[in-house]
């Protein structure tokens, strides 16, 4: 991490400390809190860090938005900060001005569609995050970006298991607001493995968090006489926790290291360190989530302790631009489609 990616980690960190503590919000009676935190991110510039200055954006690069999602993470921030940060990305493949505000971006999951024709969308996305809660959507519509108004189209009420808006997206008959063709070789492919990228490092910093309030709970937590961390069975669930956590992190920055410097979208190396990432940090949310709950036992589940904030979006997060089996299953289609002897010399090409 360079010295203005640490700059950019240690605003927000003191921005989330600050108005977005994760027991704060977990203790909160209203949204009151909802708008200053958010407030506080864009006046930073760090909800448009993908978008150069010339559209709007804090112009801040590839790095520094993955830190900023890496704190988001280690926050279990309940806002569509990452949400932003794509759609705004994605409208800087199209040349288009930041509209500020709050956005989203659809489709998310493989398989979906959306089609523009005389100027009119058509199509369902499955699944968009915090869809009835944001300003703006931003739209891949083939080979182009477009700018919709979210009361134009039809959302269906729903929600992730982290209780966050998650809602299918009707664009039939809807206009955008703007229209512009994308550039960068940027297709549903290269989306999708951003997605993936993002959930990954958000996943990353989630783990991170869950490990320290794990160790110091258990430092804290006696029993029989002694903190609970001195058993060896809890310390060998710590140490596994570590390990879990360490993985994940190592491989969500290097994937967000091959994106920061990618030449193609169509790079065999790239898809397999976003194949990596989005598999690996999977697996390390769905043993961490399990380690994390052993700790602490029944405490966990309540509503009242924090842990659930975490643990919850690191279910939902895993199943955002397409779980780890997907990304399995696609990754043996390309190796058996290569032959692996063809698809290393295609990892090797550099």
């Amino acid at each position: 991490m360079d010295e203005a990616e640490s700059l950019v980690r240690d605003a927000a960190t003191r921005i989330f400390q600050d108005l977005g503590d994760p027991q704060t919000v977990n203790n909160a009676e209203d949204d009151a809190w909802r708008q200053p935190l958010w407030s506080a991110l864009e006046d930073s510039g760090l909800t448009t860090a993908w978008v150069s200055d010339e559209l709007g954006g804090a112009g801040a690069g590839i790095g520094a938005g993955f830190a900023v999602l890496r704190v988001a993470g280690e926050f279990a921030a309940p806002l569509p900060l990452a949400e932003t940060l794509l759609a705004g990305w994605l409208l800087g493949q199209g040349g288009i001005v930041m509209p500020g505000g709050t956005m989203t971006l659809a489709p998310t999951r493989r398989g979906d569609r959306i089609s523009l024709t005389d100027g009119k969308l058509s199509g369902t996305a499955r699944a968009v995050s915090f869809a009835v809660a944001v300003d703006h959507l931003v739209v891949l519509a083939g080979d182009k970006v477009a700018l919709v108004n979210p009361a134009d189209c039809v959302c269906r009420d729903g929600v992730n298991l982290a209780g966050e808006p998650l809602n299918a997206v009707n664009f039939d008959g809807v206009t955008p607001l703007e229209i512009a063709d994308l550039r960068y070789g940027v297709d549903a492919a290269a989306v999708n493995m951003m997605g993936a990228a993002v959930r990954a490092m958000q996943m990353a910093g989630a783990l991170q968090s869950i490990l320290e309030i794990a160790v110091q709970y258990a430092e804290e937590r006696v029993a029989f006489g002694r903190p609970i961390g001195k058993f060896q069975a809890v310390q060998q669930n710590l140490a596994r926790l570590g390990e879990e956590a360490a993985a994940a992190i190592a491989i969500a920055n290097s994937t967000a290291y091959s994106i920061e410097n990618l030449q193609s979208w169509d790079d065999d190396g790239l898809f397999l360190d976003v194949a990596s990432a989005k598999i690996r940090v999977g697996e390390a949310a769905g043993q961490g989530a399990a380690i994390g709950h052993q700790a602490f036992g029944a405490i966990g589940f309540t509503k009242e302790h924090i842990l659930h904030r975490f643990v919850q979006r690191l279910w939902s997060w895993r199943d955002d631009f397409d779980n780890e089996a997907v990304w399995a299953a696609e990754l043996g289609r390309r190796v058996a489609a290569k032959g692996s002897e063809g698809f290393l010399r295609g990892l090797t090409a550099a």
